[in-house]
C-alpha cells in the first residue's frame, strides 16, 4: 500500500521548493496539483518547476495538456489515481526493505478541488464540456436556470446558490448529457491508503512581499517575451491568456497599461486570490499547518513526515 504526502497552501508560500528537498531525501517522486501547470509552454507565469528541478526529481502530471485542450478535475484525478495505483503495484525491493511497500508520493499544489479530488475520492460526473449546449443555457436569465434545475433535481439546487451560474449551467449539462441527476453522481469515495497533509502559510503582508518579488523574478525571466510568444502562436482569445500574469502582461503588451502597471495589478490580482487559497484550505480539518517563517521549517515538516511513515509502517 502507498502512502501518499500532500503539500498544499496559497499561491507563493514555497510549497515546490520544500516538495523538492523532502522528496529528494526520501528519494521519490512528485505528483503535481497545479491546474495551470499542465499545460505546455505555459512556463513562467506558472511557477513551474524548471527543467533542473525536475532532472533532481522526477514531476508528473506537468506538461501533459495543449493549451487549448480542457482540463477537467476529472481528467486530472483519472490521471493522478492512475500513477498512484502504478507506484503502488511497482514497488521496488529497496522500497519495501525502506518503507514496507512503495515509496511515499508527494501531492504538491494550490490547487483546492484537485487535492479534494484525490484525498476525498470525489465522485465526478463523466461528462465533458459540451460548448454548444453551455452557450444555449447563457443565453438564459440565471432565475429560469436555477428555477429549472430545482425542477429536475432539487438535491442538487439546494446546495448551489441562486446566483451561482457556474454550478448551476454546470448541474445542467450534466443531466442533459447523461439523463441522470448530477446529485446522483456526486458523493465520496476516500483511498484506503495513509494521507498526510501538510498545509503551508504565513501573515498575509509576507505573502504579500513574497508575491511581489516572485512577479519581478517572472519579469526578470522573460514572462513578457513568454505572453508575446503565446499570443502570436494561440491568439490573443485563449482562456489560459486571461489567467494571473499572463492577463496582466497580455495589457502590457497591447498598450494598454505599463509594465509597471501590469505588475502591480499581478501583485494585486494573485494576493486576492492567495486569500481564497487560505480560506478554501483553512476549512480542510486534517491538515498540520506550518508557518513558513519559521528557520526551521524544513526540518520541522520533516519530522512530521518522518513521524507519519513510521505510524504507518506499524498499522
Amino acid at each position: 500500500m502507498t502512502k501518499l504526502i500532500v503539500i498544499c497552501g496559497a499561491t507563493a508560500t514555497g510549497k515546490s521548493g520544500l516538495a523538492l528537498a523532502l522528496a529528494m531525501r526520501l528519494e521519490t517522486v512528485i505528483l503535481s496539483a497545479d491546474s495551470r501547470q499542465v499545460y505546455r509552454e505555459f512556463d513562467i507565469g506558472t511557477a513551474k518547476p524548471t527543467l533542473l528541478q525536475q532532472k533532481l526529481v522526477p514531476h508528473y502530471l506537468v506538461n501533459i495538456c495543449d493549451p487549448r485542450e480542457i482540463m477537467t478535475v476529472a481528467d486530472f484525478q483519472l490521471s493522478a489515481q492512475s500513477l498512484i495505483l502504478e507506484q503502488q503495484n511497482r514497488p521496488t525491493v529497496k522500497e519495501k526493505e525502506k518503507y514496507g511497500s512503495s515509496s511515499p508520493l508527494f501531492l504538491v499544489g494550490g490547487t483546492g478541488l484537485y487535492i479534494k479530488s484525490i484525498v476525498r475520492g470525489m465522485k465526478i460526473p463523466r461528462v465533458a464540456p459540451h460548448p454548444e449546449l453551455r452557450s444555449q443555457l447563457y443565453d438564459i436569465p440565471q432565475h429560469q436556470l436555477y428555477g429549472i434545475l430545482e425542477q429536475v433535481d432539487s438535491i442538487a439546487a439546494q446546495k448551489i446558490h441562486p446566483n451561482d451560474s457556474v454550478r448551476t449551467i454546470r448541474a445542467l449539462e450534466v443531466f442533459y448529457v447523461t439523463g441522470k441527476q448530477i446529485s446522483q453522481q456526486q458523493g465520496e469515495n476516500p483511498p484506503n491508503y495513509p494521507i498526510l497533509q501538510i498545509g503551508l502559510d504565513c501573515e498575509l503582508d509576507y505573502l504579500t512581499s513574497r508575491i511581489a518579488q516572485r512577479t519581478e523574478k517572472m519579469i526578470a525571466d522573460g514572462l513578457v517575451q513568454e505572453v508575446e510568444n503565446l499570443c502570436h502562436k494561440y491568439g490573443t482569445d485563449l482562456p489560459l491568456l486571461n489567467t494571473l500574469g499572463y492577463q496582466e502582461i497580455k495589457q502590457y503588451l497591447a498598450g494598454d497599461i505599463s509594465l509597471e502597471s501590469a505588475k502591480e495589478l499581478t501583485v494585486l490580482h494573485t494576493r486576492q486570490f492567495a486569500k481564497r487559497q487560505r480560506t478554501w484550505f483553512r476549512k480542510v480539518p486534517d491538515i498540520k499547518w506550518f508557518d513558513i517563517q519559521s528557520s526551521d521549517l524544513q526540518e520541522q515538516v520533516w519530522l512530521t513526515v518522518q513521524e507519519f511513515l513510521a505510524k504507518s509502517v506499524r498499522e
